[in-house]
């Protein structure tokens, strides 16, 4: 009996390197390296070889997919923002507040100087969310 072959998911955990690549991708894809590397010039020092290592290595992880064209190879985003933010947010909630959103706002609400803006929004978004529950 042959082994079974796992599909391979993307990983939506990033570090802060990928994440800053993640967003010139989703801004600019299809794209090639050296047009994520011009988009970093004046914010990163990073090399170009850096960069395209990074991507080939994000490609690995499936978090990005190539596509080759002669000799040039086009990045895109193999995830979506919606879903890199929500993997994010589930392991900052497990990591840090045993998976509880309750918890993890009311240290957002004590720990942070919320402005009267902010507070207003908050508020709407609860709203929003009785308005549906009902």
């Amino acid at each position: 009996m042959g082994k079974k072959a796992k599909s391979k998911e993307p990983s939506t955990t990033m570090t802060d390197v990928e994440w800053v690549i993640m967003n010139v991708i989703w801004e600019h894809e299809p794209c090639a390296a050296g047009t994520v590397q011009e988009a970093l010039a004046e914010s990163y020092a990073w090399a170009y070889s850096t960069v395209k290592t990074t991507m080939d290595r994000m490609v690995t992880k499936g978090l990005l997919t190539r596509k080759s064209i002669r000799n040039l190879n086009l990045f895109s985003a193999a995830i979506s923002p919606d879903n890199a933010k929500r993997g994010e947010l589930k392991r900052l909630l497990k990591r840090a507040f045993d998976g509880a959103l309750t918890p993890m706002l009311q240290f957002i609400v004590d720990e942070e100087e919320l402005s009267d803006e902010e507070i207003q929004q908050l508020r709407k978004l609860i709203n929003q969310a009785d308005r549906k529950s009902d």
